[in-house]
């Protein structure tokens, strides 16, 4: 049976939300901030306490932009939400980010990303290019 996790996409003057992973699945490599649901929590609370714990920054759950199915090893698959950040700050990384930051959106590719993300990204009007 797959694990249902989400991730935040945070688009803020024109700079993207990402964590470099510390730890787990594309260890060393930068993702949106997200993860796993628990048991009796809603989508969108899943998508807001994962974003505090791996970013340290509040947000404010929108709609979905798209899903992404990983088949490796866990299987998981994936709800991509637009997030609107509560208030400007700088973010800390927390829980299994090594690292976190905001990045301009045509820097973005520049970076090694988690498997899928260019994509992903690109999909659903996030980055203009995966190239």
């Amino acid at each position: 049976m797959p694990e249902l996790c989400v991730s935040a996409v945070v688009v803020d003057d024109d700079r993207l939300l990402l964590v470099r992973r510390g730890r787990g699945r594309a260890q060393g490599s930068w993702a949106l901030p997200g993860g796993r649901v628990h048991d009796g929590e809603t989508l969108a609370e899943a998508v807001v306490r994962e974003l505090a714990e791996e970013a340290g920054v509040e947000g404010v759950c929108g709609p979905l932009l798209g899903v992404c199915e990983l088949v490796d090893d866990p299987h998981q698959v994936v709800l991509g939400h637009a997030v609107t950040l509560l208030e400007a700050g700088d973010p800390v990384a927390g829980d299994d980010a090594a690292e976190a930051r905001f990045v301009p959106l045509a820097d973005v590719v520049d970076l090694q990303l988690a498997p899928g993300l260019a994509e992903f990204l690109h999909d659903h009007g996030v980055i203009a290019t995966i190239t």
